[in-house]
């Protein structure tokens, strides 16, 4: 439980992260420190609170709760080792430790070399890297380990003899809900893409057609067929809900980018609008993750016992 706890802590901790990121790029203020690793020459861990103000306040504080992230990262990988007989999540947890040093590494090469492409990177590897949070969270949760004790060690599961309609059904809800987890995440990309070179608005709202799309077959298929599995149930609906105000927002945030309809708007509702759009993202493609996981976890199960 105590890996678990700390896992779920490091994922919290990344969403925070992800809605500072969200500030920064919303408020203009990436840039709003000159330098890296230090912040205007000050170790970045001793830099004057009186001196955050303004954009330095929205981009020092991105900072240091990444170092906080990092921290997290470092001693969950620690329990893991210690704690976790599965080899494979240990070496999952050594792999999100590399990737937190890498994210650090891209956020400061962002700053000192002045490059959009790096904050393209960047964007893209925290959605990576809070996935992968979420995943460690899910894999040391109880619900995971304790659903079927034959299936918690690296063995592969036999294919049953006979096929299972119901393990059919649930076979082509997890393509469904793989292919899903997949356009969310390259929505994602595109949407880094719009905000730090203002291109490839046609790809967005493509990706936003197809995300619809399989949404709403998701929640479906799963009201219809799945109703008595409040693990798939529950994240749907939040998914659905989410669906809903992404759009609405989405809307918003084309109209303030691209059209006169900004320039009507104050700065702090614009940065509202367009930071939640950006953090409901990171939130329906954790949802999608966690449903993908679940629907794996139950289909095993199937197989397992048939």
């Amino acid at each position: 439980m105590l890996v678990h706890r700390f896992a779920m802590l490091t994922a919290w901790a990344t969403f925070v992260l992800i809605f500072a990121g969200a500030l920064v790029t919303s408020t203009g203020s990436g840039l709003a420190v000159p330098d890296w690793p230090t912040t205007f020459g000050y170790n970045m861990f001793f830099y004057p609170i009186s001196k955050m103000v303004g954009g330095i306040f929205y981009e020092h504080s991105h900072r240091l709760i990444g170092a906080t992230v990092g921290l997290l990262t470092l001693g969950l990988t620690v329990l893991l080792w210690l704690k976790e007989e599965r080899k494979w999540l240990r070496w999952l947890g050594i792999v999100a430790l590399c990737g937190v040093i890498i994210q650090g590494v891209l956020g400061g090469l962002r700053v000192i070399m002045l490059q959009q492409t790096l904050a393209i990177v960047h964007a893209g590897l925290a959605q990576a890297f809070f996935a992968l949070t979420v995943s460690l969270a899910v894999f040391t949760s109880q619900e995971w380990t304790g659903q079927s004790r034959g299936t918690q060690r690296d063995e592969p599961i036999a294919e049953p003899e006979t096929r299972n309609p119901k393990s059919d059904g649930m076979e082509k809800l997890r393509r469904l809900c793989v292919t899903t987890t997949i356009f969310t995440y390259l929505q994602l990309i595109f949407g880094a893409v719009l905000t730090h070179k203002g291109v490839r608005l046609d790809a967005h709202l493509f990706f936003a057609v197809l995300i619809l799309v399989h949404v709403s077959l998701l929640t479906i298929k799963i009201l219809r067929n799945h109703a008595d599995h409040p693990k798939l149930v529950r994240p749907i609906i939040l998914l659905g809900g989410c669906m809903i105000l992404q759009l609405s927002l989405g809307v918003g945030v084309y109209l303030i980018r691209f059209t006169t309809f900004g320039l009507m708007l104050s700065f702090s509702v614009t940065v509202v609008i367009v930071t939640i759009h950006r953090i409901i993202g990171a939130v329906m493609f954790a949802t999608c993750l966690v449903l993908t996981l679940r629907i794996y976890r139950l289909l095993a199960t199937l197989r397992l016992v048939t």
